[in-house]
């Protein structure tokens, strides 16, 4: 297992240099265009930090960019994907450790959630404002409720198989395909990774190499399809990944303990209150961020 989370971790830094490659040559012709402002890497540092603690930083940022009007609705998948990539990346080098999992398991369902995020990424790209409003909204809903059922320990027990196999890891495999491909709409993967591995009668420790390795992998494939269609904000993404950064290493390394039950709540409560608004409001256009 020691292999495979060292090739995992290779894998995942190849990853981040493709990515940040490829990121370059999208805002090289932008004449400094990119460059966020205060307020744009302040939201990365601040959703990055509490999902470093768990709290997840899709569900927030959605929340953020539509109280302060920063990005428009129809780039808001892409932006999130784009910009949270690389500190989710430093996340899961920082965080995977020898836990020990069933390596078909492992990459059967991380492979699985990339290439849902590949496709999903195409289709989402090209669906008018309306749509992304729409489905964002109802994705936003399923974040607050799992949050809800994780506030009131409601996830199943699990068990204590280290993998699976046969009809069990069908079903894991299709089940993190669709988990990907709902990343590229703004819902997170952690929490229902760890009730889908839950009930496959697997330990709930197994869940965290599979749901980081994921997202590692497919936030960045993900992005650069939502980068090849345009269909992001570059300004915002750029602020996200340079306050996301440091947000990870301070939660890391600095940050012992914090109470953070009623953060929970109070993220809970923005998320419906955001979900609604996505869902019923008109589309929402973004102001110039200073």
């Amino acid at each position: 297992m020691t292999d495979a989370l060292n090739w995992l971790r290779l894998g995942l830094s190849g990853m981040a240099l493709v990515f940040l490659t490829v990121t370059g040559r999208a805002i090289a012709g932008q004449a400094g265009q990119w460059l966020p402002s205060a307020r744009q890497t302040g939201v990365g540092l601040f959703t990055n930090f509490f999902d470093t603690l768990g709290i997840g930083s899709f569900a927030p940022t959605t929340a953020l960019f539509r109280l302060m009007r920063m990005v428009d609705d129809r780039l808001i998948p892409g932006t999130l994907n784009v910009g949270h990539a690389i500190p989710t990346i430093a996340q899961a080098l920082i965080y995977t450790s020898l836990i020990e999992v069933e390596k078909v398991t492992l990459v059967s369902m991380i492979a699985a959630s990339t290439l849902g995020a590949w496709l999903g990424a195409g289709i989402v790209a090209r669906w008018p404002k309306r749509k992304v409003q729409t489905g964002m909204g109802i994705a936003l809903l399923a974040a607050a409720f799992l949050m809800f059922l994780s506030q009131l320990q409601l996830f199943p027990g699990g068990g204590a198989e280290l993998g699976v196999r046969g009809v069990r890891l069908a079903i894991a495999v299709s089940v993190n395909f669709m988990l990907g491909a709902l990343m590229t709409l703004g819902i997170g993967l952690y929490a229902p990774c760890m009730i889908l591995v839950s009930l496959l009668g697997m330990s709930p420790t197994a869940a965290f190499p599979i749901m980081m390795g994921s997202c590692a992998f497919l936030m960045p494939v993900g992005g650069l399809r939502f980068i090849r269609e345009g269909s992001y904000d570059s300004r915002t993404s750029a602020g996200l990944t340079l306050g996301g950064i440091p947000g990870v290493l301070l939660a890391a390394y600095f940050v012992v303990s914090m109470p953070l039950y009623a953060v929970r709540w109070l993220v809970i409560a923005v998320v419906i209150y955001t979900s609604i608004h996505m869902l019923w409001q008109r589309p929402q256009k973004t102001i110039a961020a200073t």
